[in-house]
Protein backbone atom coordinates (compact mmCIF):
# COMPACT_ATOMS: atom_id res chain seq x y z
CA UNK A 1 0.00 0.00 0.00
CA UNK A 2 0.99 3.32 -0.86
CA UNK A 3 2.11 5.41 1.96
CA UNK A 4 -0.18 8.84 1.15
CA UNK A 5 2.90 11.45 0.59
CA UNK A 6 2.06 15.23 2.87
CA UNK A 7 2.05 18.61 1.54
CA UNK A 8 2.17 21.73 3.24
CA UNK A 9 -1.49 23.00 3.89
CA UNK A 10 -2.77 20.18 4.19
CA UNK A 11 -5.68 19.18 6.70
CA UNK A 12 -4.24 16.56 8.96
CA UNK A 13 -7.14 16.02 11.14
CA UNK A 14 -8.77 17.95 14.06
CA UNK A 15 -7.20 18.48 17.87
CA UNK A 16 -10.34 17.21 19.63
CA UNK A 17 -8.94 13.60 18.18
CA UNK A 18 -4.86 14.51 17.95
CA UNK A 19 -2.33 16.46 19.15
CA UNK A 20 -0.22 18.47 16.99
CA UNK A 21 3.31 17.33 16.45
CA UNK A 22 6.69 18.51 14.47
CA UNK A 23 5.94 19.56 10.81
CA UNK A 24 2.24 20.72 11.72
CA UNK A 25 0.41 24.06 13.30
CA UNK A 26 -3.08 24.75 14.48
CA UNK A 27 -5.53 26.65 12.65
CA UNK A 28 -9.52 27.28 14.21
CA UNK A 29 -8.52 23.65 15.82
CA UNK A 30 -7.45 21.72 12.10
CA UNK A 31 -4.26 20.28 12.68
CA UNK A 32 -2.41 21.57 9.16
CA UNK A 33 0.61 20.34 7.95
CA UNK A 34 3.65 22.41 7.55
CA UNK A 35 6.02 20.86 4.90
CA UNK A 36 6.37 17.88 2.93
CA UNK A 37 6.69 14.11 4.12
CA UNK A 38 4.58 11.33 5.56
CA UNK A 39 2.13 11.60 8.14
CA UNK A 40 3.23 10.04 11.29
CA UNK A 41 0.50 9.35 14.42
CA UNK A 42 2.20 7.91 17.62
CA UNK A 43 -0.14 6.64 20.66
CA UNK A 44 1.19 7.44 24.11
CA UNK A 45 -0.56 6.23 27.21
CA UNK A 46 -4.25 7.53 27.77
CA UNK A 47 -3.83 10.98 25.90
CA UNK A 48 -4.96 11.57 22.76
CA UNK A 49 -2.39 10.24 19.74
CA UNK A 50 0.41 12.92 18.51
CA UNK A 51 0.41 13.37 14.66
CA UNK A 52 3.57 14.67 13.35
CA UNK A 53 4.46 14.80 9.45
CA UNK A 54 8.26 13.60 8.65
CA UNK A 55 9.98 15.55 6.31
CA UNK A 56 11.54 13.81 3.29
CA UNK A 57 14.67 15.15 3.99
CA UNK A 58 16.95 12.18 1.80
CA UNK A 59 15.62 13.53 -1.13
CA UNK A 60 16.90 16.22 -3.08
CA UNK A 61 13.80 16.20 -5.74
CA UNK A 62 11.45 19.16 -6.36
CA UNK A 63 7.63 17.73 -6.29
CA UNK A 64 6.12 17.32 -9.32
CA UNK A 65 2.69 17.31 -10.11
CA UNK A 66 -0.15 16.78 -12.86
CA UNK A 67 -3.16 19.01 -12.90
CA UNK A 68 -5.31 20.58 -15.33
CA UNK A 69 -5.48 24.27 -16.00
CA UNK A 70 -8.59 25.70 -15.03
CA UNK A 71 -8.47 29.30 -16.48
CA UNK A 72 -5.87 31.77 -18.02
CA UNK A 73 -4.76 35.20 -17.93
CA UNK A 74 -2.31 37.51 -19.11
CA UNK A 75 0.05 37.19 -15.85
CA UNK A 76 -0.55 33.32 -14.80
CA UNK A 77 -2.65 29.94 -15.44
CA UNK A 78 -4.62 28.28 -12.51
CA UNK A 79 -4.02 24.62 -12.35
CA UNK A 80 -6.39 22.55 -10.38
CA UNK A 81 -3.48 19.75 -9.12
CA UNK A 82 -4.44 16.43 -9.40
CA UNK A 83 -1.26 14.70 -8.22
CA UNK A 84 1.15 15.04 -6.14
CA UNK A 85 4.77 12.81 -7.17
CA UNK A 86 1.87 10.54 -9.03
CA UNK A 87 -0.56 10.15 -5.78
CA UNK A 88 -3.54 11.81 -5.73
CA UNK A 89 -4.12 14.50 -3.47
CA UNK A 90 -6.92 14.23 -1.17
CA UNK A 91 -8.11 17.81 -1.35
CA UNK A 92 -8.15 20.18 -3.87
CA UNK A 93 -4.96 22.40 -4.24
CA UNK A 94 -4.91 24.77 -6.52
CA UNK A 95 -1.53 26.02 -8.13
CA UNK A 96 -0.77 28.92 -10.36
CA UNK A 97 1.58 29.51 -13.21
CA UNK A 98 3.56 33.09 -13.71
CA UNK A 99 4.04 33.93 -17.14
CA UNK A 100 7.92 34.45 -15.84
CA UNK A 101 7.61 30.60 -14.34
CA UNK A 102 6.27 29.11 -17.89
CA UNK A 103 9.57 28.70 -19.92
CA UNK A 104 13.49 29.25 -18.98
CA UNK A 105 14.27 31.18 -22.37
CA UNK A 106 12.60 33.96 -24.24
CA UNK A 107 11.01 34.74 -21.24
CA UNK A 108 10.53 37.97 -22.70
CA UNK A 109 8.54 36.56 -25.52
CA UNK A 110 6.27 33.78 -23.34
CA UNK A 111 2.21 34.43 -24.19
CA UNK A 112 0.32 32.83 -21.37
CA UNK A 113 -2.35 31.73 -24.35
CA UNK A 114 0.28 30.75 -26.47
CA UNK A 115 1.40 28.23 -23.56
CA UNK A 116 -2.27 26.72 -22.22
CA UNK A 117 -5.47 26.42 -22.17
CA UNK A 118 -8.54 25.53 -20.12
CA UNK A 119 -8.59 21.85 -19.89
CA UNK A 120 -5.09 21.27 -20.70
CA UNK A 121 -3.59 18.47 -18.61
CA UNK A 122 0.02 19.40 -17.69
CA UNK A 123 3.33 17.93 -15.75
CA UNK A 124 4.66 20.92 -13.36
CA UNK A 125 7.08 21.82 -10.54
CA UNK A 126 5.90 23.08 -7.17
CA UNK A 127 8.75 25.81 -6.46
CA UNK A 128 7.08 27.55 -3.96
CA UNK A 129 4.34 27.44 -0.88
CA UNK A 130 2.95 30.62 -2.47
CA UNK A 131 0.16 32.44 -1.01
CA UNK A 132 -2.73 31.01 0.96
CA UNK A 133 -4.62 29.96 -1.97
CA UNK A 134 -2.33 28.88 -4.45
CA UNK A 135 1.11 27.19 -4.89
CA UNK A 136 3.32 28.83 -7.38
CA UNK A 137 4.22 25.97 -10.02
CA UNK A 138 6.73 26.21 -12.77
CA UNK A 139 7.14 24.46 -16.54
CA UNK A 140 10.18 25.98 -17.34
CA UNK A 141 12.53 22.85 -17.46
CA UNK A 142 11.56 21.22 -20.64
CA UNK A 143 10.47 17.60 -19.14
CA UNK A 144 7.54 20.19 -18.00
CA UNK A 145 4.44 21.44 -20.08
CA UNK A 146 1.40 20.53 -21.72
CA UNK A 147 0.81 16.32 -21.68
CA UNK A 148 -2.69 15.92 -23.14
CA UNK A 149 -4.98 18.83 -25.10
CA UNK A 150 -8.36 19.05 -26.78
CA UNK A 151 -8.06 21.16 -30.28
CA UNK A 152 -11.38 23.46 -30.45
CA UNK A 153 -12.87 20.85 -32.41
CA UNK A 154 -12.65 18.51 -29.02
CA UNK A 155 -10.26 16.39 -31.06
CA UNK A 156 -7.12 14.97 -28.75
CA UNK A 157 -4.02 16.90 -29.82
CA UNK A 158 0.04 15.38 -30.45
CA UNK A 159 2.67 17.31 -29.95
CA UNK A 160 5.20 18.18 -33.33
CA UNK A 161 7.35 20.52 -31.71
CA UNK A 162 8.31 22.34 -27.90
CA UNK A 163 5.62 24.56 -28.95
CA UNK A 164 3.15 23.24 -30.85
CA UNK A 165 0.55 21.03 -31.37
CA UNK A 166 -1.71 19.49 -33.97
CA UNK A 167 -5.09 18.50 -33.93
CA UNK A 168 -4.61 15.38 -36.85
CA UNK A 169 -8.26 15.37 -38.12
CA UNK A 170 -8.64 18.89 -39.31
CA UNK A 171 -4.74 19.70 -39.21
CA UNK A 172 -4.97 22.64 -37.24
CA UNK A 173 -1.79 23.95 -34.99
CA UNK A 174 -2.44 25.20 -32.24
CA UNK A 175 0.67 26.54 -29.50
CA UNK A 176 1.46 25.08 -26.32
CA UNK A 177 4.36 24.95 -24.10
CA UNK A 178 4.51 21.01 -24.16
CA UNK A 179 6.25 18.65 -22.18
CA UNK A 180 9.30 16.71 -23.29
CA UNK A 181 8.26 12.84 -23.49
CA UNK A 182 10.29 10.88 -20.86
Amino acid sequence: MLQELIIPGQRLGSTEKFIPGRGTYVRNGIIISSLQGKKEIERSGESLPVISVLSLKERAIIPQILGKVTKISQKHATVSILLVENIPCQENFQGIIRIQDIRATEIDKVQVLDSFRPGDIIRAQIISIGDQRNYYLSTAKNEYGVLFAQSEFGNTMIPISWKQMQDPKTSIVENRKCAKPF
